[in-house]
């Protein structure tokens, strides 16, 4: 039974769908449109798994929730390639960008969404925000001027998982040329042939 991804337009799930095409795993799409008005996924979701979020995907009678689980468990399935490199500083670093990419800094981009919809209520912590978000830049451009990939000199899964977070940062959170790393980082992500398949299998994709 083929691996199916449900797949929510301008999402997370854009992620498993570029590790897909980059592991060559055999794959199908059911894609979902958001809700026009609050954004929100389609309760059809819930049919799939109670909390309807995407991504979920099926696969030998499982359905996996979480992008990073669901990283996991592909990496796994294709015999850990772009998993943890061999090396221990190289494979600790793959597993703290795996980990760090939603709970450290998808919170505060959420945070920002949600702040930028409150209008001038929104405007006292929008200055916290981005000073706090900056940080994060900071360091992350500082990691990629001391190797290629985060991971290493390697692309892992890794880098999969820090491109949505990063994608949205160049739209709401002040990351742009002056933190060149960065942008070269995903110049190149941007270019890598899978990238562009997952594209074509997922449809319009906002960040990219």
């Amino acid at each position: 039974m083929m691996i199916r991804v449900h797949h929510l337009e301008n999402s997370r799930s854009q992620r498993v769908l570029w590790l897909l095409e980059e592991l060559g795993l055999p794959y199908e799409v059911k894609r979902y449109a958001r809700d026009p008005k609050s954004l929100l996924a389609p309760p059809e979701l819930r049919r799939v798994h109670p909390l309807g979020k995407s991504p979920l995907i099926e696969d030998e009678g499982r359905v996996i929730a979480e992008t990073g689980a669901i990283v996991e468990y592909l990496v796994e399935k294709a015999g850990d390639r772009l998993g943890p490199p061999p090396h221990r500083d190289a494979a600790l670093r793959y597993r703290h960008f795996l980990h760090y990419a939603e709970g450290s800094l998808m919170p505060p981009l959420f945070a920002m969404l949600v702040v930028n919809r409150l209008g001038l209520l929104g405007r006292p912590a929008r200055g916290p925000l981005r000073r706090m978000f900056a940080v994060h830049l900071d360091w992350l451009e500082g990691e990629l001027a001391a190797r290629a990939w985060f991971a290493g000199e390697d692309f892992t899964a890794a880098d999969v998982m820090m491109s949505f977070p990063l994608e949205i940062s160049c739209q709401r959170a002040g990351l742009d040329g002056s933190r060149p790393n960065l942008m070269d980082w995903l110049e190149r992500i941007h270019a890598r042939p899978a990238y562009g398949r997952a594209l074509e299998r997922g449809g319009a994709y906002a960040y990219a």
